[in-house]
């Protein structure tokens, strides 16, 4: 599923449809992994307050790493109602994007992939660099904790 997301606030979101974001994952060093990680979702941190390309892809395993991504981060994302709601913090409900998804829990990777503008109207005044937020997703049954595949430069400046 590719997807242009008005990253509001420097973020969007995944979360399971029957749960809100509350804001509690963005700890310290969470901010230094770009994802807050909280029982109902994931928000995924972005270089830009802006329009941002992404994509969404489930698999059946965890797939190969990106080697073109400057940063990759994994978290959990319950989704106990089977349905993904993907959107920026300041969406209206008829804004967010939704996908179907076998009840359980996902292990979901953020692979920050240097890119030039979406193919949208963007900001040009806005600060900070283009990504595309590549998300991969895959069942899993164990519950892990956030990790820091690849670390890449801050997206915190300014």
């Amino acid at each position: 599923m590719h997807l242009v997301v008005h990253a509001d606030q420097r973020q969007f979101s995944l979360r399971d449809s029957g749960s809100r974001l509350d804001g509690s994952g963005w700890t310290d060093s969470a901010l230094d992994h770009r994802i807050g990680a909280e029982p109902g979702g994931v928000a995924i941190a972005t270089a830009r307050s802006d329009v941002v390309e992404s994509s969404v892809t489930v698999f059946a395993a965890a797939p190969a790493v990106l080697a073109e991504a400057e940063h990759v981060v994994e978290a959990d994302l319950p989704v106990p109602s089977g349905k993904i709601v993907i959107s920026g913090p300041a969406d209206y409900p008829w804004q967010e994007k939704f996908l179907s998804v076998p009840v359980g829990r996902y292990r979901v990777r953020v692979s920050y992939v240097p890119a030039g503008p979406p193919p949208v109207t963007w900001n040009e005044h806005e600060f900070g660099e283009h990504y595309r937020y590549v998300v991969e997703l895959w069942p899993v049954t164990v519950e892990s904790d956030v990790e820091v595949i690849r670390q890449g430069a801050a997206v915190w400046d300014g």
